[in-house]
């Protein structure tokens, strides 16, 4: 089952990076009408604060996984569990922020936004069933379905904090690319 989640997520990976390049070369051709393809510099900032907040989940989780590995109690798991939860909400605070201005974003962005809002939400219900599995067993977690939930967790983590990581990679190459391009055209005037 986990090998058929790694080729989902590497195929919409690919499909993503496919769909980036087709954005770019439309937008390169003029085929976008005027203000479509402008970034939209609030979304630009929410984006970079999503990634930096995914990039902490996903440090959490690989935490959070790895507590399996040791003689941690079920309250030390609760405690990084709880930390997660607060991660996990305030990155869907940004989330909610970015859904407002998703009209008002560059095609690009909205997809980043698009692909961004179900990975969280997976990585919220795995994080739910974390919690819920251990309120319901107070003993260590080692086992069993608890590890699954983690080990869901750690993966979609780190998707999620790749995924929106390429997307502003994206963002500040075609910045550079557009200042690149308007200094070429002053220079040949």
């Amino acid at each position: 089952m986990t090998t058929i989640k790694k080729v989902v997520r590497s195929l919409m990976a690919g499909i993503a990076v496919g769909s980036m390049l087709l954005l770019a070369a439309q937008q390169a051709r003029g085929q976008q009408t005027s203000g479509q393809g402008d970034e939209n510099p609030q979304v630009t900032q929410l984006l970079t604060e999503a990634r930096d907040r995914a990039a902490v989940l996903s440090r959490d989780a690989d935490e959070m996984e790895s507590l399996t590995r040791t003689d941690a109690s079920w309250e030390t798991h609760a405690t990084m569990l709880e930390q997660i939860k607060e991660h996990v909400n305030a990155l869907g605070r940004v989330a909610e922020k970015l859904k407002s201005a998703r009209d008002s974003a560059a095609p690009w962005q909205q997809q980043a936004i698009d692909r961004m809002l179900p990975t969280l939400k997976e990585l919220a219900d795995n994080t739910t069933a974390a919690i819920q599995h251990l309120n319901e067993n107070k003993t260590r977690p080692t086992s069993g379905s608890y590890t699954e939930y983690l080990k869901e967790n750690t993966e979609t983590a780190h998707e999620l904090s790749s995924m929106i990581s390429s997307f502003v990679k994206y963002g500040e190459t075609r910045a550079r690319l557009e200042r690149l391009e308007q200094r070429l055209e002053v220079a040949s005037k």
